[in-house]
């Protein structure tokens, strides 16, 4: 599922020969990376791998040197004007994006006739990048209502600009800082948009409750044993009346907005 497989994740690579299943998820997300391993490491396990068993997301990972033309696979060079690092050239990341907004899988063609699940979603392309838009959870939910994400991962300092003017349709920040690379960033924001499509979590209700889904954050939540070194879980979390839990957790919900996040309140 995140090697890079054709049309869906009901397909068999054996020895380089495709076996298709003609099966497609609600959800494509390519990521376009130097670092692939960093992105393939969180997003193979628990709630992200079920996902893609499960075929909900399909996810392909891959290494954006696979697009560049030369023998030293060069990305990157020196900025014009002088200056601090290295930019990412356009060449490979309009390669990759357009490779991918085209054909499935670059690496693992398939017919042309098996093309057109694929072709039928619009692509939505990222860059993961400090200068973007904060991530929050509004976005998360915006994002994943699309078909088809193209995930591209900044990396020293940053990409040539013509990439953003003409190819990028969002620049995304998961927090005012700055990272080594785009990468880990970007594993954030899948993991973030996945949690969130239909059939992902073990029980619909648990994203409608997460922090920041209602603008604030979760209330607090315990689990046995009900009284630990002396500390115990509220009465009202074992009375049983509903209505009572649901007025505590409301109130609780604003108490740790105000002390943890009182800017959410405004």
């Amino acid at each position: 599922m995140l090697s890079g497989f054709g049309q869906a994740t009901g397909s068999l690579d054996v020895g380089r020969v495709m076996f298709s299943v003609r099966c497609f998820s609600s959800m494509r997300i390519d990521i376009v990376t130097l670092f692939p391993e960093i992105c393939r490491a969180p997003l193979s396990e628990s709630i992200m791998k079920r996902a893609q068993e499960k075929r909900i997301v399909e996810l392909h990972i891959h290494n954006l040197r696979d697009w560049t033309t030369d023998k030293h696979h060069v990305v990157d060079d020196a900025p014009f004007g002088g200056g601090q690092g290295m930019v990412m050239k356009p060449e490979p990341i309009f390669a990759a994006v357009e490779a991918l907004k085209k054909t499935p899988n670059a690496e693992y063609p398939t017919p042309n006739v098996e093309h057109s699940a694929i072709d039928n979603r619009k692509s939505k392309i990222l860059l993961m990048s400090p200068a973007g838009r904060r991530l929050e959870q509004s976005l998360a939910s915006e994002l994943a209502q699309g078909s088809h994400l193209i995930v591209v991962c900044g990396h020293y300092e940053g990409v040539d600009h013509r990439v953003i003017e003409n190819l990028i349709d969002l620049e995304i920040s998961i927090g005012d800082y700055v990272l080594t690379n785009g990468a880990l960033a970007a594993a954030v924001l899948v993991d973030a948009i996945v949690r969130l499509l239909p059939g992902a979590l073990g029980h619909e209700q648990s994203a409608a409750d997460d922090s920041f889904t209602g603008g604030l954050l979760e209330a607090p939540q315990y689990t046995r044993p009900a009284q630990f070194r002396g500390w115990k879980v509220p009465d009202v979390l074992r009375s049983g009346n509903h209505a009572q839990i649901a007025k505590w957790r409301k109130q609780q919900v604003l108490e740790r907005t105000k002390q943890n996040r009182p800017d959410l309140l405004r």
